[in-house]
């Protein structure tokens, strides 16, 4: 069912990161998740930013808040993918997520082979809690524009599924996709 809500949409950017959130290291990854947006989506919206300690917990609790009480349209997390010990983001996410989405995450890992053999390493996943559909993107700023870029596509329709407000985008960086009718 396509959502009729026309209201500029609200998009969450998370950045996971101990040192980042510590302010010991400059966090590049939530810059770069917004300018790739700024670029890609014409449609009104606005970002809700944020900067948290890796970790289940700030991961599980942020994203509920994020989605329950913000009422986020889309939530783009950044950091914590990984294989080390403090890498919990996927963990948190399958906490809080109603509907996983692998696709996004077979995606965004087939892509990022074709740059560097490490991205099998990387444990992004996608999900959807309520009306907000979460998407876990690697932590560097050139491999978040490739995976951005590889499943954006079906991030506007994905949207008009879960009842979300609509976002359009510019074709000459990222055609979205949508049914005929939709």
């Amino acid at each position: 069912m396509a959502s009729a809500n026309t209201a500029s949409a609200r998009i969450g950017i998370l950045t996971i990161s101990d040192r980042a959130s510590a302010g010991t290291y400059e966090d590049l990854s939530g810059p770069a998740i917004e300018a790739w947006l700024r670029r890609a989506v014409t449609s009104p919206w606005t970002a809700d930013y944020r900067i948290i300690p890796d970790g289940f917990e700030s991961v599980r609790d942020t994203l509920v808040t994020l989605c329950d009480d913000e009422c986020l349209d889309l939530v783009f997390t950044t950091g914590g993918t990984g294989p080390s010990p403090r890498d919990l983001t996927p963990e948190a996410m399958a906490a809080v997520i109603e509907k996983p989405l692998a696709g996004f995450g077979e995606q965004m890992r087939r892509i990022s082979l074709n740059e560097v053999p490490t991205a099998i390493l990387s444990r992004q996943e996608a999900g959807v809690r309520g009306r907000t559909l979460i998407v876990n993107l690697p932590g560097k700023p050139a491999s978040i524009a490739v995976c951005l870029g590889a499943v954006f596509p079906a991030i506007p329709y994905c949207l008009d599924l879960i009842g979300a407000r609509r976002i359009e985008t510019d074709p000459q960086v990222c055609a979205a996709f949508r049914p005929k009718g939709a």
